[in-house]
């Protein structure tokens, strides 16, 4: 199987090259019978320098030949509600669906992927995560994600106007406004959303490359007194702050993953419906995550 490589980037491949051989019928037994190789892609490889996709085992529990996951944004601000199974039911009438709760990516999920697929299942919803879609030729597998991603579509809301002035007070060399029409600058703008994204991590590659949740700024609070805040409460320094109201900031030396997921959220959260449940990840999970040598490894490629 053909994997793409862990930290490369899908915008790179018809330019280098990212994708791995690993050997899938292995693969397959180790997930079967629940061997801890299943959770070591690397160990799967057969050739290059490059580590197999943290999520290889997710792959490799399709019969399809084609299988694509994506963290679209018409999925995301569905999973992450509490409500998305009945959601999804009414939007994915006609669809050969499943849906599976979060759990760490790896060969944990991969099995509970597995126990939930019939013959005819093509599509599957991950709680928190993202979605897969599977089929046997590329152009099939493109146009059904099309389709579920059509199904999924929700409006976004009214985009209001940030206050740059306000933002540019509050700002420092460390700290900069993103760009007057990033959308999460509306996430400022809207308590509830503000709410949302402030009381934990809403999927696994937003604790990865922005750390748990999203730092609020407080009224007259500076930057630095709101990293020194939130080390306090142990955790690692922010990345991306709220001001209520005015907008976003984002530190000047953000990575290119960083500035994604930060612009993920915007995009996220602006299809969310008022008084829509939200569903967060634990601080059991987002420890998982941040303890996990592979995502250490995704960072660190990230970084270089």
């Amino acid at each position: 199987m053909w994997i793409k490589a862990s930290g490369t980037l899908l915008a790179d491949a018809l330019t280098r090259d990212i994708f791995v051989p690993v050997d899938l019928p292995a693969m397959q037994i180790a997930i079967q019978e629940r061997h801890p190789r299943a959770d070591q892609p690397a160990e799967f490889c057969l050739s290059g320098t490059l580590r197999p996709s943290i999520e290889t085992s997710l792959h490799a529990v399709f019969a399809q030949r084609v299988v694509v996951h994506v963290h679209c944004v018409n999925t995301l601000a569905i999973v992450i509600r509490s409500d998305a199974p009945a959601i999804l039911a009414d939007k994915l009438k006609g669809f050969n669906w499943a849906f599976v709760p979060y759990v760490k990516p790896g060969a944990r999920l991969a099995a509970l992927v597995s126990n939930v697929l019939e013959p005819n299942t093509d599509v599957v919803l991950l709680g928190n995560h993202g979605l897969i879609v599977a089929a046997d030729t590329v152009d099939a597998a493109n146009t059904l994600l099309m389709r579920v991603i059509a199904a999924l579509n929700a409006p976004i809301r009214t985009l209001l106007n940030p206050d740059l002035q306000a933002l540019a007070v509050r700002a420092t060399p460390d700290f900069i406004s993103l760009r007057i029409d990033h959308p999460t600058h509306q996430v400022a703008l809207y308590p509830d959303l503000t709410a949302a994204a402030e009381v934990g991590s809403l999927y696994p590659d937003h604790v990865i490359f922005l750390g748990v949740a999203v730092t609020v700024l407080q009224a007259d609070e500076t930057p630095e007194e709101a990293v020194a805040r939130r080390s306090r409460s142990g955790l690692t320094p922010p990345i991306l702050m709220l001001v209520p109201g005015a907008g976003a900031l984002i530190r000047s030396d953000a990575t290119p993953s960083a500035l994604a997921l930060a612009q993920c959220l915007g995009d996220v959260l602006l299809r969310l419906p008022e008084r829509a449940p939200v569903q967060i990840i634990t601080a059991e999970q987002n420890a998982e995550l941040l303890d996990w040598d592979a995502e250490k490894y995704r960072q660190a490629l990230n970084v270089s």
